[in-house]
């Protein structure tokens, strides 16, 4: 009987280590997928900061100017005259008395224009 007992023992504790060995390499690989997932992240804000730096620097107000300036013709351009510009008795406003819901609204003015 005391045999049986301290076979069952062994088997129990032969069976724990196997456990505990396959949860330590499944843990490692786990840690290696995630310091990889890491390092791609980190990678991807990289090239992020720099599409973001390369479109400020295209966007710059003299660049366009000068584009419009060189391209005038090909774009066919037209000078802003004043009449252009509506007045703003034009502007169509909503009655006073109109009941507007805004209870869906979404705050937007603390927000960032470009996140």
């Amino acid at each position: 009987m005391r045999t049986v007992l301290f076979m069952m023992a062994a088997m129990a504790v032969i069976g724990l280590a196997v456990w505990a060995y396959q949860e330590n390499y499944r843990t490692q690989k786990t840690i290696v997928e995630t310091e990889e997932l890491q390092r791609q992240i980190g990678e991807a804000r990289a090239r992020l900061a720099v599409l973001k730096a390369e479109w400020a620097y295209l966007n710059r107000p003299e660049r366009l100017r000068d584009l419009a300036e060189i391209n005038y013709d090909d774009l066919q351009l037209l000078p802003l005259r004043p009449n252009q510009f509506g007045k703003i008795d034009q502007v169509a406003y909503p009655p006073s008395d109109l009941e507007i819901d805004l209870s869906g609204a979404v705050d937007v003015s603390s927000q960032e224009a470009y996140p």
